[in-house]
């Protein structure tokens, strides 16, 4: 029995990768062709395959042609992919036109019932990943100051609203107003926005969704991150603690340090 990754674009598929291995799963990779940045030259051919995220029916059928039991999602999907020109099959030409709307967790919803349909069993990203949730407390040397405080405060109220109605998980803020609100754009685009509305000091929420399925979308920062608030004279990140992912922990801490950004969890 194997278990399949399927690989999403940035840099958690191949931390999944590495670490369901050292757990002693033997791994299938389905690299969403489209998607994925990360290398995974260290594989081997025959455990990994490169398609198209639209061509739903033939990573079924590949999955279980190489006797995968267990499905693990990492990584980003672009949802504007479904707006794209790409060819979609006629599986996930079906599964769209089946969906009431097509927020995020409504089109992976239908999909991960179509993989438990099919006899697989949809692991928790937890299984892979939870070593990257960090704990409450502030990170980087500069603290907070109390206005920040505030605007984290409501940040988080946003943001947890923003997550309920399935929109985005990211709200940057200053002074107790909304500079942007993350959509399909993604947190990077967001966030850059946002900072920029704001001019400077801005302070940027991560949060989950009240209803977070683990099984996909657990929010994630990292470096990058960091650099699109330093590049754009943002201010702070404050992520939701013990259900964010945060990639590379300490590279985070001294890039904030070094451009004097705050960095929090809460």
């Amino acid at each position: 029995m194997r278990t399949g990754l399927i690989a999403g674009y940035g840099v958690l598929p191949k931390i999944a990768y590495d670490n369901l291995l050292s757990k002693g799963h033997d791994v299938f990779v389905v690299a969403l062709s489209e998607e994925v940045t990360e290398s995974f030259s260290d594989v081997p051919q025959s455990d990994i395959i490169r398609i198209s995220v639209t061509q739903t029916g033939k990573i079924i059928k590949t999955l279980k042609n190489n006797n995968v039991k267990k499905v693990l999602f990492a990584g980003k999907v672009n949802k504007t992919i479904i707006f794209s020109s790409l060819k979609f099959d006629l599986t996930a030409v079906k599964l769209l036109a089946s969906l009431r709307n097509r927020k995020d967790d409504t089109v992976m919803d239908a999909v991960c019932g179509l993989m438990i349909s099919e006899g697989f069993e949809i692991m928790p990203q937890t299984e892979a990943l939870d070593c990257l949730y960090l704990p409450k407390g502030v990170y980087s040397r500069k603290k907070p100051t109390r206005e920040q405080l505030e605007d984290v405060e409501f940040g988080l109220m946003t943001a947890k609203e923003l997550g309920r109605l399935d929109i985005g998980q990211t709200v940057v803020v200053k002074d107790k107003a909304v500079m942007a609100l993350e959509a399909i754009e993604g947190t990077d685009k967001a966030v850059i926005r946002g900072c920029q509305l704001a001019k400077s000091g801005a302070v940027i929420v991560k949060c989950a969704k009240p209803s977070q399925d683990l099984r996909y979308d657990i929010p994630t920062v990292g470096v990058d991150t960091l650099k699109n608030i330093a590049d754009n004279k943002g201010g702070l990140l404050a992520v939701e603690a013990d259900k964010t992912f945060v990639v590379d922990r300490e590279a985070c801490v001294n890039y904030a340090d070094k451009n004097n950004i705050i960095f929090m969890a809460i």
